[in-house]
């Protein structure tokens, strides 16, 4: 078991058989983290609460619970949960997808090779059904310099994969609310503050995917949303001018076309 912190959060329309296949896969790790921080974004449902209290009386001294008031969305509940986190080291997950046996081992030794790195991702496969099925695959740049240059048009990491120090992502000031892009936000202040960035050219994370996602990455309003969200981060400095308009640009065509087009664009075109 290593000294390793889990992030992640779960708010009221997630799964429960979804959330027990994620909690599997972090048991079923190579090398084991000592805490699993669960932030509860608003009130959930009673299976869910059944289905946390049953694994917190299971595994008391592993899973530690922070329940909201209200919901906040995900960029505001990780940002309550970093700090409630013991260990310098914390791996995040999305509760609805699946982390590969060897993903916490290998993301480790990672750190363990690099003592100055301070961010670790990995590339995924996307499934629908099941992870045996995948139907798309995202492969992220993996050293730091392909990784700074890549962020400025798209995320270099993908989110549920990453592993960073606690202090680092304090230093940049922690999860902050933008709307579509909350890690985007982040990743451009940690890579502003000096962090040194990596990736493991694998799939070490099975990401559910599914019709609705493309459905929810469309329409007038989320143009609105992901258009606003960038603008915070150009306002970082991280990126130009250009690098906000030519995104913007591509994310209108996409956000606008029909949803089965979309969903063809995702799978076939951005994420291959």
């Amino acid at each position: 078991m290593a000294e390793l912190s889990v992030l992640m959060s779960i708010y009221i329309k997630e799964k429960t058989d979804y959330v027990e296949s994620c909690f599997q896969s972090l048991l079923h790790q190579t090398v084991k983290a000592d805490e699993w921080v669960v932030v509860e974004d608003g009130p959930l449902t009673e299976e869910m609460y059944a289905l946390l209290d049953r694994y917190q009386k299971e595994y008391p001294d592993l899973i530690k619970r922070v329940p909201l008031s209200q919901n906040q969305g995900l960029g505001l509940a990780l940002r309550a949960g970093v700090p409630e986190c013991r260990n310098d080291l914390i791996a995040r997950m999305d509760t609805d997808d699946i982390a590969r046996s060897d993903r916490f081992e290998k993301q480790l030794k990672m750190f363990s090779d690099n003592p100055s790195l301070d961010i670790c991702g990995s590339d995924i496969d996307e499934f629908e059904e099941t992870p045996d099925k995948v139907v798309a695959k995202r492969s992220v740049p993996a050293t730091h310099d392909e990784i700074v240059a890549y962020q400025k048009k798209r995320d270099a990491f993908n989110h549920m994969t990453v592993m960073y120090k606690k202090n680092a992502v304090l230093e940049a000031g922690n999860y902050e609310s933008c709307p579509l892009m909350e890690d985007t936000y982040l990743w451009a202040r940690m890579i502003l503050k000096g962090a040194q960035c990596a990736n493991i050219s694998e799939p070490l994370v099975f990401a559910r995917i599914g019709h609705d996602m493309f459905k929810r990455r469309g329409g007038w309003s989320y143009f609105k949303k992901y258009r606003a969200g960038k603008k915070q981060v150009y306002k970082t400095g991280f990126i130009s001018f250009w690098d906000y308009f030519y995104t913007v640009s591509i994310q209108f065509v996409v956000a606008l076309v029909p949803g089965k087009l979309r969903g063809f664009i995702f799978k076939k075109l951005l994420h291959r």
